[in-house]
Order: structure tokens, then C-alpha cells, then sequence
């Protein structure tokens, strides 16, 4: 750990590494962003935690020029849709916890398939996602994107009758058990 602000790491690195990670943080690639300036600033010092700093700090440099990706479908017909085109037999609908350095923690709502085995992402919820599906009510005590994911998941589960699986919608957690048939 070093006591240096992310501006000032920022500026510790060349010219090329700063255009290409700002390239990354306008695409919406975080990781890249921070992978290209961990690797970059390492040698000097700069650990993973403080790459993803300057990282973060960059998307609020660039605030509403970052072509953000767009938020995932949550009405039934939408998610149905989808779910009707995924390559087999919908035999199951489960909500998958996941993170990353800019959106923390989600929910990934999934369909299960069998006829082919597999599987199909048909929304990711982020907390800006899920705050604002949810409009004034207050989640409390859970994660914005797990009470949206249990209420969509479940709806689109009746839709196909098929269950809903959730392993862990109190508390995020990306090694819970998965749906097994």
C-alpha cells in the first residue's frame, strides 16, 4: 500500500497505458481497464486494489461518455421471449450470484435447459438496475437485485411451470449449490 491518490498514479503512468485504459473505461470494460493499468504501474508499486481506484476514477472522469451497457429486460414478455429461443427444453429458471470491480455484486437470472443440457443468461441485475425496477419500495433488508431476481424469476417459472431456484437470495454468494434436475 502506498499513500498515493489514484489522480497521482493516474499521472505516474505513460501516456499510451492512460489513453488505452480510458479506451477500455469509454467501451465499458473494467477489467481491461484495470488489468492495463495494474500491469502497467505494478513495477512502481501500484497493487490491484489501487489500479481498480484509478479505474473507478476514470469512469467518474468520464461520467455519461462511457457507453454504458444497457440494462437487462425484466418485463415477462421480454424474459419469456428470450427464454422460449434458448436452444432446449426450458426445465428450470434460476438466479445465479455474480460480481466484478464495477458493479459489485449481481444477480444473473438464467434458464436451465435439458434437450440440449445447458443454459441461457437472460437478464443481469445490477443494483442501478434493480433500484430502479423497483421504483420508491425500499428492499431492505435484501439486495436490491435479489428481490427483483426472486420476483422475476418466480413469475417466469410459473410461466414455463417449471421451479425457481435461488440458492442464496439473502446474501451474496457465486459458490452457492446450483439447480441440478
Amino acid at each position: 500500500m502506498t499513500d498515493r491518490t489514484p489522480a497521482e498514479w493516474w499521472q505516474s503512468l505513460p501516456a499510451g497505458i492512460r489513453a488505452q485504459a480510458d479506451g477500455y473505461v469509454l467501451q465499458d470494460a473494467p477489467l481491461l481497464a484495470v488489468k492495463t493499468v495494474w500491469e502497467a504501474g505494478r513495477a512502481q508499486g501500484l497493487g490491484l486494489n489501487e489500479a481498480q481506484h484509478v479505474v473507478s476514477d476514470r469512469y467518474v472522469h468520464h461520467g455519461d461518455r462511457v457507453a454504458r451497457t444497457p440494462d437487462s429486460p425484466l418485463d415477462l414478455e421480454s424474459l419469456t421471449a428470450r427464454a422460449a429461443g434458448a436452444p432446449g427444453r426450458v426445465v428450470a429458471v434460476e438466479a445465479v450470484w455474480d460480481g466484478d470491480t464495477v458493479h459489485d455484486w449481481f444477480v444473473c437470472l438464467m434458464a436451465v435447459t435439458a434437450d440440449p443440457e445447458g443454459e441461457l443468461e437472460l437478464a443481469r441485475l445490477y443494483w442501478s438496475t434493480a433500484v430502479r425496477y423497483l421504483g420508491d419500495e425500499d428492499p431492505a433488508p435484501r439486495h436490491p437485485a435479489a428481490l427483483v431476481a426472486g420476483r422475476v424469476g418466480a413469475a417466469l417459472a410459473e410461466r414455463f411451470s417449471v421451479p425457481f431456484h435461488f440458492a442464496s437470495p439473502d446474501e451474496p454468494d457465486d459458490q452457492a449449490p446450483r439447480w441440478r434436475p
